[in-house]
């Protein structure tokens, strides 16, 4: 009991650590600056971050969320971003255990969190994230060699119909960093779940874009990123019981 305890407390730790790091992506993808060269620093004034500045959730709590030198708040989007990555790496512990899956689910959540906030933010899904996602979909299907036909018919189950409703519409259907996101994540996930999880994405998008519109007075115009990331993991996690129950009807 007391091991599984420890365990819970350290795969958070590595998540919110994890967690930083994904902040840095937010903010700089978008402008095009890099991610890893580039000193942190306080958007207000300038200031270098020292080590003891930066450490996830902690240091935020501890200068009462304003910069050490001008006293500017901090946004709490750094320590909702790096406790929802420890939260979410825990789920992960807890449904898979300490297996080489869990961590390369781990590191899919974490993409899916950032190009969630990237792509409501912008409209727009990076191109490297995607890359990123495709890279730990080989892994996985190297790990699963046996049956990797599975993951290569995922690859393009979901993409091609979407590259085509995109062509057709000319993007104003879907769009482009979606097509390559679904790709990417059948890679990962395999036809059957990659399916779902775009079933998923959109039934989110519907229920819950209609009550942003509803409650928040938000657009038309919605970025599909966030739900399709939200099908992804839900396929992860609840996806053979989903499909199993579906398949009992029957």
């Amino acid at each position: 009991m007391i091991f599984t305890v420890l365990m819970y407390i350290i795969i958070f730790l590595y998540g919110i650590v994890i967690g930083s790091f994904l902040n840095v992506c937010i903010l700089r993808i978008p402008e095009g600056k890099s991610i890893v060269t580039e000193r942190s620093h306080c958007m207000s004034c300038g200031y270098v971050l020292k080590w003891y500045d930066m450490f996830p959730v902690f240091s935020y709590l501890f200068l009462g969320g304003k910069c050490r030198q001008c006293g500017n708040k901090i946004s709490v989007q750094y320590p909702l971003i790096e406790t929802a990555n420890g939260f979410l790496w825990v789920i992960n512990f807890a449904c898979f255990g300490v297996t080489w899956d869990m961590l390369l689910i781990c590191f899919l959540f974490s993409s899916l969190l950032t190009l969630s906030i990237i792509d409501l933010r912008t409209y727009e899904i990076p191109f490297g994230i995607n890359v990123f996602i495709g890279i730990l979909g080989l892994i996985r299907m190297s790990i699963d060699y046996r049956h990797w036909s599975q993951y290569v018919i995922g690859f393009f189950a979901v993409s091609i119909p979407l590259l085509i409703i995109f062509l057709a519409t000319k993007g104003r259907g879907i769009g482009g960093g979606d097509v390559k996101l679904m790709a990417a994540a059948g890679l990962f996930l395999g036809w059957q779940s990659v399916l779902l999880a775009f079933i998923l994405g959109c039934f989110y998008g519907s229920v819950i874009h209609i009550a942003r519109m509803k409650i928040a007075g938000e657009g038309r115009i919605l970025a599909m990123g966030p739900y399709l990331a939200m099908g992804i993991a839900t396929a992860l996690v609840f996806g053979d019981r989903i499909i199993e129950w579906y398949i009992s009807m029957f």
